[in-house]
């Protein structure tokens, strides 16, 4: 007995469908053999009675006053093998037949009456008597143009059903073979779904408690081979995603921790009194930069929170995309002064580039990527920031000749907390955030990098339309 599931309705599906099919293919079948049977035995004798009526009219002596005499010698003529003929009058009475059985009553069936009319016609019925199940065929004979007899062929159809009662027998065994076979297919089927199914089941069911690094083990072909494979990438980006969020908790702890030691520090050092106006200053300058710094930290988390949740939302306007970046040249100078880093501006700026965005996400957006390229460039190197646009989109790159990104670390480097150089600081969240800024203004940001070459970040944003 299969037990209740999915197997169970795959093998009562498959088996009702099959019963159903052959049920109809038996009793149409059945019809189409006891009809062609029937119709062979019916055309024979139609046939033969169209024959004797021929052959009555043009080879027998038409001569009323001794026709009765020639009837049996007609009989003789027109007989059939394991079948009884009988010549009728008009009347239904029987003159004669090949049995010299004698028959009291009229014969009044409908194929007398037919051919009483002229017509070849057929009968199947219970013989009176014998309740034996017949069929008949009647055809008139003709004397000088009238019809004054009729030809009537019976015969049994007791063997015919028999051989047909045979046929369905047989056919009810092929049947239930078929019905067989079907059953122990459907059943091999169900149990090559189940099973795998059963497996991944009980593959999820530990997953769901926490054991991440089980996986499903078996080689499943189509559907459920897609869905195993899904489950087992499934488990592994998470066990990775925990293990960015580890790094990501450890890393951000750091990054927390040293702005407010330093801030801590000094406050501490500070309220202890006794130093001079040069010294306490050195020590504001350094709480206020830890302090810009933690807030930097939180206002990333914030900015990432917000985006991931679908609550950013941009305030938008018209934005000169040179002006935009003629301010962050200026915003970062200090920083790239320090590396003796030169930053030129090129492409299509003497006139303006109007693009339709918030001005402030668009500028961390490009202070975010000439922070990162100032941050890995090697020092007495040059940055280009690059403006070019077509009918309608801008093109922004940043382009520096740093230490580049190694191909597989590119795949990767605009993953969520992800991080090339751990040592670099940060919370491995700025192209996470860049990237969905620039996809929230409808535009694309592409990477390309060399390891030891460089690396050139590509933004496109959509032009302002003159109905904007």
């Amino acid at each position: 007995m299969i037990k209740k599931g999915i197997g169970r309705q795959i093998v009562m599906h498959y088996f009702i469908v099959v019963f159903v099919t052959l049920l109809l293919v038996e009793v149409i079948f059945m019809f189409a053999i006891r009809s062609y049977y029937y119709n062979s035995i019916s055309t024979h004798l139609e046939n033969y009675a169209a024959w004797a009526s021929d052959y009555f009219q043009k080879y027998v002596k038409q001569n009323e006053d001794d026709e009765l005499s020639y009837l049996p010698d007609m009989i003789q003529t027109f007989k059939l093998v394991n079948t009884e003929v009988e010549i009728v009058n008009g009347d239904g009475v029987v003159l004669t037949n090949s049995t010299d059985f004698q028959v009291d009553k009229p014969v009044q069936t409908s194929d007398v009456l037919q051919a009483k009319a002229g017509n070849i016609s057929k009968w199947i019925g219970r013989q009176p008597g014998t309740g034996e199940l017949v069929m008949a065929v009647s055809s008139p004979l003709k004397v000088n143009g009238t019809n004054k007899f009729i030809i009537r062929y019976v015969t049994s159809l007791e063997l015919v059903n028999e051989r047909l009662m045979n046929i369905t027998l047989l056919s009810i065994v092929v049947g239930v073979i078929v019905l067989a076979v079907v059953l122990l297919f459907s059943m091999g089927l169900a149990n090559s779904i189940v099973k795998p199914i059963n497996n991944i089941q009980a593959v999820s069911s530990q997953m769901a408690k926490g054991d991440f690094d089980v996986r499903v083990k078996g080689d499943y072909a189509y559907e459920l081979g897609e869905l195993a494979a899904t489950l087992n990438f499934m488990a592994q980006e998470i066990v990775r995603s925990n293990q960015i969020k580890d790094d990501f908790i450890s890393s951000i702890s750091h990054e927390l921790r040293t702005p407010l030691t330093g801030i801590k520090g000094w406050s501490e050092t500070l309220t202890m009194g006794g130093f001079d106006r040069e010294e306490t200053e050195i020590g504001m300058k350094i709480i206020s930069k830890e302090t810009d710094r933690l807030i930097g930290l939180v206002e990333e988390m914030l900015d990432f929170g917000k985006l991931q949740q679908n609550e950013m939302k941009l305030v938008i306007g018209s934005v000169n995309i040179v002006e935009l970046l003629q301010e962050i040249m200026l915003n970062v100078w200090a920083k790239a002064e320090l590396k003796q880093i030169q930053l030129k501006l090129e492409g299509e700026i003497s006139e303006p580039v109007v693009v339709s965005g918030d001005a402030n996400r668009l500028k961390q957006v490009f202070l975010n990527i000439a922070d990162n390229a100032i941050k890995f460039s090697h020092e007495n190197s040059t940055i280009y920031l690059i403006v070019a646009k077509s009918a309608e989109m801008a093109f922004i790159s940043v382009k520096d000749t740093g230490i580049g990104i190694s191909e597989e670390n590119l795949r990767r480097v605009k993953d969520r907390f992800f991080q090339v150089n751990h040592q670099g600081g940060g919370t491995g969240l700025g192209l996470a955030i860049t990237q969905q800024l620039v996809e929230l203004h409808k535009g694309e940001l592409k990477m390309e990098s060399e390891l030891g070459a460089g690396t050139t970040v590509h933004v496109s944003l959509p032009l302002m339309k003159s109905e904007d």
